[in-house]
């Protein structure tokens, strides 16, 4: 099975909310913000959004930020969110994003790769904690508006 690896766009929208809702349990995306969010995302350089495709379908994508902190000397890429639909799972399309994004953050400079996951979210941690990634700490959120 080929898995083409590339840049989100603006058809890929509709089959993102449907990842993003379905495989991450987001109910804030939907076909009246995409555009203007992925819109605002795409003028801000440290966004990106990678598709995986196979036979010229979306299956999967990856939402990364580049950001900084002060324990990080030149920052960090940041994932935002990770689905693979469901029926694709477990044939290596999780890994490839991952793995496309690490590429991306060592062209950029960068040493680490971070993300949170939901309590709820078991078996994507095995699958984090299998390519490497160590659980650290808690997210922590409060709306204020």
């Amino acid at each position: 099975m080929d898995i083409e690896i590339r840049e989100i766009r603006e058809n890929d929208y509709l089959v993102v909310i449907s990842l993003w809702n379905n495989e991450l349990g987001s109910r804030t995306v939907n076909a009246a913000n995409i555009s203007e969010r992925f819109e605002k995302m795409n003028k801000d350089e440290n966004y990106k959004t990678f598709v995986a495709l196979i036979e010229n379908k979306v299956v999967g994508c990856i939402t990364v930020v580049q950001t900084m902190a002060l324990e990080y000397e030149i920052g960090y890429l940041k994932i935002n969110g990770l689905a693979v639909q469901e029926s694709f799972q477990e044939k290596g399309i999780g890994t490839k994003l991952l793995k496309h994004v690490e590429n991306y953050a060592l062209e950029k400079g960068l040493s680490y790769l971070i993300l949170n996951s939901g309590f709820q979210r078991t078996k994507a941690h095995d699958f984090y904690e299998s390519k490497g990634f160590d659980k650290l700490s808690y997210c922590f959120t409060k709306k204020v508006r």
